[in-house]
């Protein structure tokens, strides 16, 4: 598929930000949500951004702990004149961590359906954590969340979440202690891939390997196709039908007409299929044997989150995997009787810090996994992308559904992702 123009769509505009006592130019295609901000009177849309730092520059973010400064008796040793200074004397130079918040808007290639409805352009919060280092380098470490109105989250109140910890940032803070101060959801994942692609960038260690995960391998991931009259979604399968891993969008009507159709255009793919809560327990019963004659190899949350247990004692002729229900590593011990498969998407766990811990607690249960993604550009699937070793089934097409992306971005050969490029993240 050829790259889109890279760059969120908003009309060219440019704002003024106060940084530091300087006066920047912000960055222009950049547009704030359409849900106002905490402090911002007036109606409609400003590009919205949050500066927030200060704090004790001893301190920098890292993976594990905080980084104090460097302590001991050689910690305030005059250097010698012709000698460089050492790695601890640059790091009690470093500045604070600044962290900024902003929103923006990426349009949708056409428009993207699913049971709960549709979407034509999608609002994601970028934090980022810039730093100037004591060697003399500036970094910055991104992390992309996309607030989600089924989750009870909207843009305004996922950025207060993060311009609140923006001290706390300039002081040091870590993801370890992150995940007691903000709960699982979209404001979390934003900060901790953030905190994690900055130290990645201070240290030159990669994020997979400073976790001691697996070095990142090109993955096929599903190719998602939204929900449509069959007829439609037979025409579009068509022009998939070489690729290997298709994933279905599928509602409360007609869910067989609209699986079958895909079948009848794609004869040879792997199929998934997400009914997104839109089935109750009767239904899926009902058509459960239909969907294996398709060939379905798993079906996503099929029942309401909170009525998985209405799932207990059914054969599962199609494996069923968890998506909505399951957020954290402690909801798996809940799940894992009405459930083969997790759907982990960071977003939901909090970020990759989450990720990682719920991943380990559904292997830990016999469970399989899925890595999957909100819509979203090529910043949020990266994070994702580590999870990829342990997958069964990878669904981080969120680029793929936009009209432009990121420049740098992910690498797709069709549905072959590659791992980010450093510039990008991690």
């Amino acid at each position: 598929m050829p790259r889109a123009r890279p760059g969120p769509y908003a009309r060219p505009a440019r704002a003024s930000v106060a940084v530091a006592g300087r006066l920047h130019q912000a960055e222009p295609g950049l547009r704030a949500s359409d849900q106002p901000g905490r402090g911002h009177a007036g109606a409609g849309l400003q590009h919205r951004w949050a500066v927030l730092g200060g704090g004790d520059p001893s301190f920098g973010a890292d993976l594990g702990c905080l980084r104090p400064a460097l302590r001991g008796p050689g910690a305030h040793r005059r250097r010698r004149p012709g000698h460089p200074p050492d790695r601890g004397r640059r790091m009690s130079l470093d500045q604070p961590p600044r962290l900024t918040v902003r929103a923006e808007v990426w349009p949708v290639a056409g428009s993207f359906i699913i049971a709960r409805g549709a979407r034509t352009e999608v609002t994601v919060v970028v934090a980022e954590i810039t730093q100037t280092l004591g060697d003399g380098r500036t970094v910055a470490g991104r992390g992309e969340c996309v607030p989600y109105a089924r989750y009870n989250e909207t843009v305004a109140q996922v950025m207060g979440e993060l311009e609140s910890l923006g001290e706390a940032v300039a002081r040091g803070l870590d993801p370890q202690a992150l995940q007691t101060r903000l709960p699982a959801g979209a404001a979390r994942n934003a900060l901790d891939c953030a905190l994690l692609d900055l130290e990645a960038k201070r240290s030159g260690r990669p994020v997979w390997s400073a976790l001691g995960l697996a070095v990142p391998r090109p993955v096929v991931t599903a190719q998602t196709l939204s929900l449509e009259a069959p007829e439609i979604m037979e025409e579009k399968a068509r022009a998939l039908a070489r690729l290997p891993l298709l994933k279905i969008k599928v509602g409360g009507e007609n869910p067989v007409a609209q699986v079958a159709a895909v079948r009848r255009g794609a004869p040879s793919p792997r199929l998934i299929v997400d009914a997104n809560e839109s089935w109750d327990p009767a239904t899926l019963r009902e058509i459960l044997m239909a969907m294996a004659d398709l060939g379905v190899d798993l079906i996503e949350q099929p029942v309401p989150a909170g009525q998985d247990a209405a799932l207990a004692g059914l054969k599962q002729i199609v494996p069923l995997c968890a998506d909505e229900s399951c957020h954290v590593a402690e909801d798996i011990k809940d799940l894992a009787p009405y459930y083969s498969h997790v759907n982990i998407k960071l977003d939901k766990t909090g970020g990759l810090t989450g990720a990682l811990a719920l991943a380990e607690a559904a292997e830990s249960a016999a469970m399989g996994v899925m890595v999957g993604c909100m819509l979203a550009t090529s910043l949020a699937m990266a994070p994702a992308l580590l999870l990829a070793p342990r997958a069964d089934f990878v669904d981080l097409d969120g680029p793929l559904l936009l009209a432009r992306d990121r420049d740098p971005g992910l690498s797709y050969e069709g549905t072959t992702l590659y791992p980010p490029p450093p510039a990008l993240w991690g």
